[in-house]
């Protein structure tokens, strides 16, 4: 072969690389990635980091070839709603939405896009996907949905003759509707009864827990967004009335609820982050079967304990992933 045809040829695949390579940044380049929280606090949060974790770690970097866009709705449905379009409008390759409210605003906006749900409890009953498996639409994602049996044994150990189990929670929010059915189903079977109070607002959380002094022997909450917003206000009267807090979600405890057993919400977001990777890949939503959590953690806090008249047990402590002094 003479050297015409050799530098013919490597000139040739040098320009199949190149433009291999430039497609390839093109590609990465291209990608974009829109979340949407129902609101901002530290779970929400947290899950959020963990999306973004798993798409740094694939290559996708918010600060060279990913467009990376968050809003929070601040909670409100409607801003959820104006949030699910612009986002739509920006056509990005998948939009992730965390909690029910914003998932439920962003299905509604579009059959097109793909949708990543994130730490919504129930999707089923939330009516985005149609079962646990892969829903042939543009949706999937990833689910916080604790098994209620093991709360219910928490706050069991937790408060051992607990009979009247209080709980404050938005009742339009179908996460915490769902729980508060489900609750009143189980509870019966332990000899214990729900003691329900609405807080429809997060400025209506520290009302609603007062409503429930002397009616309960503990408070439980579940990942209400509006209780979580405010739970300080619910630690206060906890610590007040002497009330036992006992929450899923494990951020909960370092603001002052005695125990959780909760998901980790980074981890839970880094689920959704490989999701989400896979549709930049090429996968479609529909082919992907909605998630569950990996694991589940308890966390105890001490300092709340004594504040709100509990004792915990030496078995109960010898369980917990981690104990805040």
């Amino acid at each position: 072969m003479n050297k015409l045809k050799v530098l013919g040829l490597k000139t040739l695949f040098s320009g199949i690389a190149l433009a291999l390579s430039s497609v390839t940044f093109s590609a990465l380049a291209d990608s974009a990635v829109s979340v949407v929280s129902i609101v901002e606090h530290p779970a929400l949060d947290n899950a959020r980091d963990g999306v973004k974790a798993a798409l740094l770690e694939a290559g996708f970097d918010p600060e060279k070839n990913l467009t990376w866009e968050f809003q929070s709705a601040q909670n409100n449905t409607s801003t959820a709603t104006q949030i699910a379009r612009n986002f739509i409008g920006n056509e990005p390759n998948a939009i992730v939405a965390i909690g029910t409210p914003s998932a439920q605003a962003v299905a509604a906006a579009t059959k097109e896009v793909p949708l990543i749900f994130l730490a919504v409890t129930d999707p089923v009953e939330a009516q985005l996907v149609p079962s646990w498996e892969p829903s042939g639409t543009n949706i999937t994602g990833v689910s916080d949905a604790l098994e209620l049996e093991k709360q219910v044994e928490l706050i069991k150990k937790v408060v051992p003759n607990a009979k009247n189990i209080g709980i404050v929670y938005n009742p339009s929010e179908a996460n915490s509707a769902i729980v508060v059915k489900q609750l009143q189903d189980i509870l019966p079977k332990h000899g214990m009864s729900l003691v329900e109070a609405a807080a429809p607002r997060t400025i209506d959380v520290t009302s609603a827990a007062q409503s429930l002094v002397g009616k309960v022997d503990v408070i439980y909450t579940n990942t209400d967004n509006n209780v979580v917003s405010a739970y300080e206000s619910l630690v206060k009267v906890g610590n007040e009335a002497k009330i036992p807090l006992v929450a899923a979600d494990t951020d909960s405890v370092k603001r002052g609820a005695i125990a959780a057993l909760g998901v980790n919400y980074f981890d839970l977001g880094h689920q959704a982050g490989k999701i989400a990777v896979r549709i930049i890949n090429g996968e479609k939503a529909g082919d992907i079967a909605p998630q569950t959590s990996e694991k589940v953690e308890l966390f105890l806090n001490k300092t709340a304990a004594k504040a709100q008249g509990v004792e915990l047990s030496d078995a109960l402590i010898a369980e917990a992933a981690q104990v805040l002094e």
